[in-house]
């Protein structure tokens, strides 16, 4: 391989049977539950027939390449993730990848870390690769977090002088110093972020693969986050970025890939695939939207394995229909529901309305307002209104978490519309008017005497 080139992707494709294990990388499990299937498979194997002989099942058939389509499932129960995905990333490039939920993005990462193998086609990673896929990848629950600092930083390469050298650097970054010596499972879910980018990005890698990693923390840990990105990239390392913010992708990555239903179909400058992103309406979607799916969940997790998860969002207008857009001037509701499998206590919830380009307008916390945060088991429904005189005219994006026990469900992104209002005396809406918040202060005048008005 040249050796301008950082990672090189040939021909790359992914194949998935629906709901079983698919090869050696598909799916981790637990050391329990590659114990228990160890001494369960002989028994499994030895079911007897009627005539005391072995039984054994017939192999499944393997469907050739035109079983199914792109992120399609085929009727013999196989899907591709990414199909025929090429593409070459030079030294000290930062490429951002896009594509809505379920376009091959994640599957992409997983491959380049080998975490999963292709089903065909190759990845050659020319250095040193760090990654950070998920909320505190690999931190252990029931160690602190100074002690999950040394042993992640250990199992992603670092000795033992490099981790004492950068220990502080690392906390310092991630603003959890206060309770570094806390088990990590009582961390939220943004401090344990924060705490795996700080380890990730203070690891120096050749290339960095970055996975969604600004869905989580506040605006002032997105910012560390970027310029941190951006050192990186100046420093000549390579990032692969992948980010539902459009904003960040336009300033910190030069070219980008969009990603359809596991095909590339747009690459080029940054800001021409994210114009392309956006006009596409791939991110539309209607005023109902059911978001059970684990394809709308920007993290991933066991969802049998969770005490909550999110089932569906609504938005109602002012005269309470459902719609995908709004009146400006006028008051609207977003109506989300869940599904607690077995009771929940201290619940915490999240809605948080960004722009298209991915600039937080505001996060609103269920917690701040006092209500009950224990359910029993079954539906739960929230109503979050939001008040009049606040968006400006434009298209915005709902995304709603939710946290119970430390494991936390956050979906988005719901696309929404604030229309113009026709004229009248209570508010105005001109073409020169700028700004996503319509209405942030209130004028007077003072002091001015009768001359000087004139």
């Amino acid at each position: 391989m040249n050796n301008n080139i950082a990672i090189k992707v040939e021909h790359l494709s992914k194949r998935y049977r629906i709901g079983q294990y698919v090869g050696s990388g598909a799916q981790y499990k637990t050391l329990r539950e590659s114990l228990t299937n160890a001494v369960s498979a002989p028994l499994r194997r030895l079911r007897q027939t009627g005539d005391g002989r072995p039984k054994t099942d017939p192999p499944s058939p393997v469907p050739g390449p035109r079983s199914s389509s792109p992120g399609q499932p085929s009727t013999d129960g196989y899907i591709w993730a990414l199909r025929d995905v090429s593409f070459e990333v030079k030294q000290g490039e930062v490429l951002g990848i896009i594509g809505r939920n379920g376009a091959g993005k994640s599957t992409l990462l997983k491959i380049l870390t080998r975490i999963t193998e292709p089903s065909e086609g190759r990845a050659v990673l020319n250095g040193r690769v760090n990654s950070l896929l998920e909320v505190g990848t690999g931190f252990h629950p029931e160690l602190t977090g100074r002690e999950n600092v040394r042993l992640s930083g250990a199992i992603l390469g670092m000795t033992r002088k490099e981790i004492d050298r950068k220990f502080d650097e690392i906390v310092d970054f991630s603003g959890v110093e206060t309770f570094i010596d806390t088990p990590v499972k009582r961390f939220s879910s943004g401090m344990r972020v924060r705490l795996g980018f700080a380890v990730a990005a203070h690891l120096e890698p050749e290339i960095l693969l970055i996975d969604e990693v600004l869905a989580v923390g506040d605006a002032a840990f997105q910012k560390k986050c970027l310029g941190k990105m951006g050192d990186v990239a100046k420093e000549g390392r390579t990032v692969l970025f992948v980010s539902h913010n459009m904003g960040a992708i336009s300033r910190l990555c030069r070219t980008a890939l969009l990603l359809q239903d596991g095909r590339i179909v747009k690459d080029g400058p940054a800001q021409e695939v994210v114009v392309d992103y956006l006009a596409s309406g791939s991110m539309q979607s209607s005023g109902d939207l059911d978001v059970s799916d684990p394809s709308w969940r920007i993290r991933s997790y066991s969802l049998a394995d969770s005490r909550f998860k999110w089932t569906r969002i609504t938005l109602l207008n002012s005269r309470s229909q459902v719609s995908p857009d709004v009146l400006f001037g006028e008051p609207f509701e977003v109506v989300l529901q869940g599904i607690a499998a077995e009771p929940v206590t201290g619940f915490r919830g999240t809605l948080g309305i960004h722009t298209v380009m991915g600039v937080v307008v505001f996060n609103s916390w269920y917690s701040d307002h006092g209500l009950p945060t224990s359910f029993p088991a079954g539906e739960i429904r929230f109503r979050v209104k939001v008040e009049p005189n606040y968006l400006a005219p434009g298209t915005y994006e709902i995304y709603i978490g939710a946290d119970v026990s430390h494991v936390e469900d956050t979906v988005g992104p719901f696309r929404f519309d604030v229309q113009a209002a026709p004229f009248s005396a209570q508010h105005v809406w001109k073409s020169n008017h700028r700004g996503v918040v319509a209405n942030p202060c209130t004028w007077s005048l003072d002091g001015v005497s009768r001359e000087d008005s004139s």
